[in-house]
């Protein structure tokens, strides 16, 4: 691939996508062609596929859940993120494979082999040139989401968010050029390990770090 993956990755409310946009931004800043996308998501496909996984009181079984965002990463995957890789572009991406294995996997007790097979058919075998996992501490999900909207996902009690954080922490000590960030500290602490961490990839040179 002539472009860069990079996969923002961890629970609701952690932050990511705030460190996404400023990723992004700072990628632009420096001249840099980059897409910036999500999953679930990504694709006017991928989004009505969202909007169903996500809906509060839908009644969605484990599989059926499993397969809904294989399908939503599948068309994401070829429709958008192979061909910006193709172009030379960086690609930041909020979640990838990680989530379905911490999620559908720790959280919803799926068999692991049976997501990593699916991950590998509706990627055609990308993986992410650099994934950084965001984990905070439960106090913050409450705090964080006091007065947000909660998807159905987010819905879960706290034995699910643990079993997931669990999952997230097993599954970065055995992904290559994964790392943890820990988002309980400020947001422009933890902007300066994920852009320390472009540097130690070579995704940007040392003298464009500010």
């Amino acid at each position: 691939m002539k472009g860069k993956f990079i996969v923002l990755e961890g629970p609701d409310r952690c932050g990511k996508s705030t460190q996404a946009k400023l990723l992004y931004n700072y990628f632009l800043a420096r001249g840099y062609d980059v897409l910036l996308t999500r999953e679930p998501g990504g694709t006017p496909t991928a989004e009505r596929i969202r909007q169903i996984v996500l809906e509060p009181g839908l009644d969605v079984r484990p599989m059926a859940e499993l397969f809904l965002y294989e399908a939503s990463r599948s068309q994401h995957t070829q429709e958008k993120i192979l061909p910006a890789l193709e172009a030379g572009k960086i690609v930041i991406c909020e979640r990838y494979t990680m989530s379905t294995c911490a999620y559908q996997g720790y959280g919803r007790g799926i068999d692991l082999k049976t997501i990593e097979t699916l991950n590998q058919v509706a990627t055609l075998g990308l993986k992410p040139d650099l994934t950084l996992v965001f984990l905070m501490s439960d106090k913050y999900f409450t705090e964080r989401g006091e007065y947000l909207f909660s998807d159905r996902l987010e819905q879960e009690d706290l034995a699910f968010r643990q079993k997931m954080r669990q999952g997230y922490q097993e599954l970065i000590a055995r992904t290559p050029n994964a790392y943890l960030v820990d988002a309980d500290r400020n947001v422009d602490e933890i902007q300066h390990q994920v852009v320390g961490l472009l540097t130690k990839h070579h995704i940007v040179e040392a003298d464009a770090v500010c």
